[in-house]
């Protein structure tokens, strides 16, 4: 049987002691996340983000593959008892029908930067200790901690996603230090997450860097950005990052 992607927002009240708990732990937002689906969380690829453009009013968007019930969320962390839509599904497939070489849309990711190194320059214990014993075949996976090393580490791997980046509007005339264009890209969120991968202080931790990015792309390869929507893109999809959504837009000469 072929799954349908369903794509959800979930409306979060902050005022709620189990919201606040909900916003304050990408891990525990992750349980939440899985308990709205009907099989078993190794059946369905699940990726989710929380969009606090309004502090009071924080959206939660999901992607499924199966689709799933957020009745537990309303109740526990949302308004069960007010008006309006407390949540909303929609059916994906044809927003990726949409998608063709040239076409442009707005879009919004939020993603854990990373680089891979061997030598990290200040080795945490556990890091040292890998050293030591020789065990770092794979290397070590570092968060980009910089604006700039972050915006960079998102234009460097635009191909690779099936996009590009096109120059910001009304900036042509602007070049950059090396002399080109400003992309249309920016950042507009930074956090920097660190928590425990189980229940007790003694399970192997995991320090993320969650930036939002939004602007303008480009699309060169229909399958290629399909793919990453579906999939993600970076590490820490368990954690709220790694979900790429479009908006359609007004196309500009």
């Amino acid at each position: 049987m072929t799954r349908m992607p369903y794509l959800s927002r979930i409306r979060i009240n902050p005022l709620r002691a189990e919201s606040r708990r909900l916003l304050a732990s990408p891990r525990a937002m992750h349980a939440a996340v899985q308990g709205g689906l009907p099989g078993l969380p190794d059946q369905a690829r699940t990726l989710w983000r929380l969009d606090p453009d309004n502090p009071h009013r924080p959206h939660l968007f999901v992607l499924t593959t199966d689709k799933p019930d957020w009745t537990h969320l309303v109740e526990t962390a949302g308004w069960p008892g007010a008006e309006g839509e407390h949540y909303a599904i929609r059916d994906y497939t044809p927003l990726l029908r949409q998608l063709a070489a040239g076409r442009s849309f707005a879009f919004r990711l939020t993603a854990n930067p990373v680089q891979n190194t061997t030598s990290p320059t200040k080795p945490t214990e556990q890091q040292q200790q890998r050293i030591d014993t020789g065990e770092r075949r794979r290397g070590f996976r570092l968060g980009h901690r910089t604006a700039t090393a972050q915006l960079n580490w998102f234009l460097t791997r635009t191909t690779r996603w099936g996009f590009d980046i096109p120059t910001a509007p009304d900036l042509h005339d602007t070049h950059t230090t090396d002399g080109t264009p400003p992309p249309d890209l920016r950042i507009t969120s930074r956090q920097r997450h660190s928590f425990g991968k189980g229940p007790t202080t003694k399970e192997a931790r995991v320090v993320m860097n969650a930036v939002t990015f939004e602007g303008r792309l480009r699309i060169t390869d229909p399958t290629l950005l399909t793919h990453h929507l579906l999939t993600g893109i970076g590490p820490s999809k368990a954690y709220g990052c790694g979900l790429l959504t479009l908006a359609p837009i007004t196309e500009r000469p």
